[in-house]
């Protein structure tokens, strides 16, 4: 079989033994396992033909972009990795359209130059945005920073090519807004994490480059009085909100620690900070007025004035230039790396109806006491959508204590009606937790849907179905 797919992608794209060495783990380094080999195709129909020829061999296949998920997605021990990274054109960016015609092997942060050029943005943004490609976010329907303005991934697609576990290739590659003619697809394959098909390409909408940013660190007394502020310059700006994070006073001091360089965003702690985004696009709001102020900015700092005359925002630090927004967006962008700064640790990526986070969060902490007393927590959430990044430093290192860590946690998530997983996908990691807390109604027709698409059961196995 290795000589088969030799002679499909050539020699010097075939790897085998130590060359498969960063294919061989997870991002986090938690599982290791040895793929069969890594085919490195350069198009959609080589990508086909070594569909076509593991199926014929009953080969499992694991789909591979960037390789910077979280939930172990990518092992694939004894697999066949089909690594998309060589597939890496924007074919177009069709700025009349806004849309962006791309390959699977396009790394984000590429994909947000090429559309700054014709003066657009392609608005999914996220930390591992200089490694993350096409097909992974795809495939795992990210979510990031920008969810409150501009949705999910699933919500900026709007065509897609796809290989198929029968090596057929599935072509949805419209501009299409309005297409009703049947099951959306496309919408299938998205978050599917591979299990489903191969994404190759897809067109993404574009959306207007912000002339005018205003940013801000806030100090609130609570997160309710945090939820209420966002409310009130949505309605005034018109839903301009970009962005909307909230990090608590332990995480600016954990992140302060590690670069004393930046230090605190406020001459003294607090327990709720908030870093808010607001972008405009209307020349009218974005050119500097005759005593230079930029409207957006003015209307920004005058909302953030009323709150601070009411008492209730207790403090805030607003960029005064794109370098002061990027520390703040630095500081929120560290969760990983503040997460990191202490093992073991447990990863909880949840979401909860917004209005209820400041529940969710003093449950959380009360059952986290009681379960493991001697335990610490880092947090981070997007205010905006409900997503709480929950991370948790077990005292023990025993997997039958993290699985009821996050057993405990889940509990209060399904009370609440939220999600165990928000946005990092489910992978191997969370099979449990799907086992658990997934609707066997929805469950058995995932199966359903999966034993139809690829009834071998070789793409992505062992992935988000328990």
């Amino acid at each position: 079989m290795i000589e088969t797919f030799r002679a499909i992608v050539g020699d010097k794209y075939l790897l085998t033994g130590s060359d498969m060495e960063p294919w061989a783990s997870d991002f986090i380094g938690k599982f290791r396992q040895e793929p069969l080999a890594v085919a490195r195709p350069a198009s959609t129909a080589e990508v086909a033909d070594l569909v076509r020829a593991a199926a014929a061999a009953g080969v499992a296949i694991v789909p591979a972009g960037g390789r910077s998920g979280l939930t172990g997605a990518t092992l694939a021990g004894g697999a066949l990795v089909i690594s998309l990274d060589r597939m890496n054109a924007i074919r177009e960016i069709r700025a009349e359209a806004r849309v962006a015609v791309v390959e699977a092997g396009v790394i984000l942060s590429h994909l947000h130059e090429a559309a700054a050029t014709e003066g657009l943005v392609f608005p999914l943004t996220f930390g591992a945005r200089g490694s993350a490609m096409v097909g992974g976010f795809l495939s795992t329907n990210a979510g990031g920073s920008n969810v409150l303005r501009y949705g999910n991934t699933r919500d900026l697609v709007l065509g897609i090519e796809a290989v198929l576990p029968s090596g057929e290739v599935l072509d949805l590659m419209t501009g299409l807004h309005k297409n009703n003619s049947g099951y959306d697809l496309r919408h299938l394959l998205i978050g599917a994490e591979g299990t489903l098909g191969i994404i190759t390409a897809a067109v993404l909408k574009l959306a207007p480059q912000p002339g005018a940013y205003a940013t801000a660190m806030l100090a609130l007394p609570d997160l309710p009085t945090a939820l209420n502020l966002l409310n009130a310059v949505q309605q005034d700006t018109g839903g301009a909100v970009e962005a909307c994070e909230f990090m608590p006073g332990d995480y600016v001091q954990a992140y302060a620690d590690l670069h004393p360089e930046v230090g605190l965003p406020f001459d003294r702690p607090y327990a709720v900070t908030v870093m808010l985004e607001v972008g405009a696009t209307a020349p009218r709001d974005c050119q500097p007025g005759p005593d230079g102020a930029v409207p957006l900015a003015a209307r920004f700092e005058a909302i953030l004035g009323e709150y601070l005359e009411q008492g209730l925002l207790l403090d805030a630090v607003i960029a005064q230039n794109q370098a002061q927004r990027a520390a703040m967006w630095a500081r929120r962008e560290a969760a990983a790396e503040v997460a990191g700064t202490r093992a073991p640790r447990i990863t909880n990526d949840v979401a909860v109806e917004i209005d209820r986070i400041d529940e969710f969060l003093t449950r959380a902490d009360e059952v986290l006491a009681r379960v493991d007393p001697a335990a610490g927590r880092s947090i981070v959430a997007h205010l905006g959508d409900g997503n709480i990044h929950y991370t948790v430093w077990p005292d023990s290192s025993d997997p039958a204590d993290h699985d009821r860590i996050v057993e405990a946690i889940e509990d209060i998530v399904v009370d609440m009606r939220g999600s165990f997983s928000a946005e990092h996908g489910i992978g191997t990691f969370k099979l449990n937790s799907m086992a658990r807390r997934k609707s066997p109604v929805a469950l058995e027709a995932m199966r359903a849907i999966k034993a139809a698409l690829d009834p071998k059961g070789i793409m992505n196995p062992g992935k988000l179905l328990p």
